[in-house]
């Protein structure tokens, strides 16, 4: 976690050991769940290793998975941190996960400490909002295959260990049309 808000800002050993003495560490089993919708998220998280999902139910009941965090990311359910509601989404470890947890408490303590910090929250943000962006964007421009590809490039080391439903879901396509692309770029 240190080192991507370091990559952000340049931060002073006392602003560091601050973030230090605020961090929990957290070990999930594959099939935990980090989120349940309907309750509240308190708290981000940073991936030291593993892989979460997050993934909701529509009108019809069908499992939908709107995201995937890979090691050396965060992943929160990001409306329900920032507006202290009822999360929509469940957010679940797909491998033994280890996680750096940042309570909105703690976190609320970094931005009272200093600039630095309310600096590198909007500059984050900046980047959450950035890549939801995009992501909507690829739904209404790129194909289904043109969607893994972007995905295969990114994380392809982690691509195996997700089961086909999710990325299909993910992709907004069939596990068998999945099946077919994946058969094309490997």
């Amino acid at each position: 976690m240190k080192t991507v808000f370091q990559s952000i800002q340049n931060f002073t050993e006392d602003e560091l050991s601050l973030l230090d003495s605020l961090i929990t560490f957290r070990k999930l089993k594959k099939g935990d769940f980090l989120q349940k919708e309907n309750e509240v998220c308190n708290d981000v998280v940073f991936i030291k290793k593993g892989i979460l999902r997050s993934f909701f139910f529509n009108h019809k009941g069908d499992e939908i998975t709107n995201c995937f965090a890979f090691e050396n990311e965060f992943m929160a359910s990001f409306a329900s941190f920032i507006t202290e509601e009822k999360a929509e989404e469940n957010i679940q470890a797909l491998t033994d996960t280890e996680i750096q947890v940042l309570s909105r408490k703690s976190l609320e303590k970094l931005y009272q400490s200093g600039y630095n910090w309310q600096e590198t929250g909007r500059k984050l943000t900046e980047i959450e909002f950035v890549n939801l962006n995009k992501r909507m964007i690829s739904f209404q421009k790129l194909s289904g295959k043109q969607r893994y590809e972007e995905l295969f490039q990114q994380h392809q080391k982690y691509l195996k260990l997700i089961p086909l439903q999710y990325l299909a879901s993910y992709l907004g396509i069939t596990p068998r049309h999945l099946s077919r692309i994946r058969k094309t770029i490997l």
